[in-house]
């Protein structure tokens, strides 16, 4: 049952994947104080860590039943091969992908933008614009193309996209919070399939669906 479920969302963000989730039992991880001042706001019945994800997930994997971690991007993203800094992609994340496949008994998501190399270990999915590792079945369904560009009026579309409004909190780059989110839609769908309730609602199908995997957001 998803209310007796003990769900560990690290890499929380403002809680994009979250945002639909009806549970109770969940306990949260993010670095950023800012940020996490704001999914407290928006979820204010999770705990809520503010800390280092990757080894809150070392020290804390065997309390859970299942987790979502969603590892920073920057240095995966596509959009790396145009900056002009080189730099080492982060290889926390294949850490986080062998450690759960190989100790954690329950149920786990690890989602990543596509990144601009062969990955190191081939993603389960490709679904919406994430790669997808993970140990239940997730079907694969289209959701809505969000608008990524850079422009004027994006981040006012994104928070009426997300239902998020954010736009009284300071000290945070409020644009890119967006962009990095997951989408809700997608967080539910997968919670579901996650809980042997692989249903999606009808309305959600019909908003969302349009189109081939899309260019990432990460920056």
């Amino acid at each position: 049952m998803l209310s007796d479920c003990k769900i560990l969302n690290l890499y929380a963000g403002i809680g994009g994947n979250r945002k639909l989730w009806d549970c109770d039992n969940v306990t949260a991880v993010e670095l950023d104080e800012n940020i996490a001042a704001i999914y407290k706001d928006f979820f204010p019945n999770d705990k809520l860590i503010i800390g280092d994800a990757h080894e809150y997930l070392l020290d804390h994997f065997s309390e859970f039943d299942f987790i979502w971690s969603s590892p920073p991007c920057p240095t995966h993203s596509r959009t790396r091969t145009m900056q002009k800094k080189k730099i080492y992609p982060d290889m926390a994340l294949y850490q986080e992908i062998i450690f759960l496949s190989k100790w954690f008994k329950g149920k786990y998501i690890v989602e990543n933008v596509i990144p601009y190399y062969k990955p190191l270990i081939t993603p389960n999915m490709i679904l919406h614009r994430h790669c997808i590792w993970n140990n239940f079945s997730i079907r694969n369904i289209k959701f809505k193309k969000l608008e990524t560009c850079k422009k004027r009026g994006e981040r006012d579309f994104l928070q009426k996209e997300f239902n998020f409004n954010i736009e009284k909190y300071l000290g945070i780059d409020k644009r890119k919070i967006l962009r990095n989110c997951v989408i809700p839609e997608m967080g539910l769908h997968i919670l579901n399939c996650a809980m042997n309730e692989d249903i999606v609602k009808e309305e959600f199908l019909f908003a969302r669906q349009d189109a081939e995997p899309q260019a990432d957001n990460c920056i």
